[in-house]
């Protein structure tokens, strides 16, 4: 399995150097799955019926709202953790604290150490394309692995120094 990456030629119109083409990469993104297609496949690997599958799942996902929204971090089995946070300013003065510094809610995810693992090892497939959606050429990867860490703010194994392929810059607050 790898996951699929597009790299494709395009004009840049915003940054330090507009009207310059460069290969900007993208997921190549799959079709959803259906949620009954999980169920199925979760019924197949554990002999529970799909129909018990999807109660306790949806009785699941009731708790974990409504334990987030009270401010929980929230465990989910074989997967890691999530909790709800903010994007918000900060000020230097006590009067200055209001609701209108929270510019977003964020959804918070954290993998577990098997999840980090899984996608470290996932080879990755880039397709590049030129700008009218031709292959120049395929590139499987050979870096490190590198996964961020965005609690807290760096990547975890391998070289340090090489960037995500896209980021989501924590910003102040959280």
């Amino acid at each position: 399995m790898a996951i699929k990456v597009i790299a494709q030629r395009r004009v840049l119109k915003i940054g330090n150097k507009p009207g310059v083409k460069k290969f900007v990469m993208r997921p190549d993104l799959y079709s959803p799955i259906q949620e009954k297609k999980v169920f199925a496949e979760a019924a197949t690997h554990s002999g529970i019926s799909a129909g018990v599958i999807k109660a306790a799942w949806d009785a699941a996902g009731e708790v974990i709202r409504t334990w987030a929204t009270e401010g929980h971090s929230i465990p989910l089995p074989g997967l890691g953790t999530m909790r709800f946070g903010v994007r918000s300013k900060a000020v230097e003065n006590l009067e200055d604290v209001k609701t209108g510094l929270i510019s977003v809610r964020r959804i918070i995810f954290t993998p577990n150490t098997e999840v980090k693992d899984e996608l470290k090892n996932t080879s990755i497939q880039i397709t590049c394309l030129d700008e009218d959606g031709n292959v120049l050429k395929r590139v499987t990867s050979g870096d490190s692995g590198d996964i961020e860490d965005n609690e807290n703010g760096n990547q975890n194994g391998g070289n340090q120094s090489n960037p995500p392929i896209s980021s989501d810059d924590p910003g102040e607050g959280d």
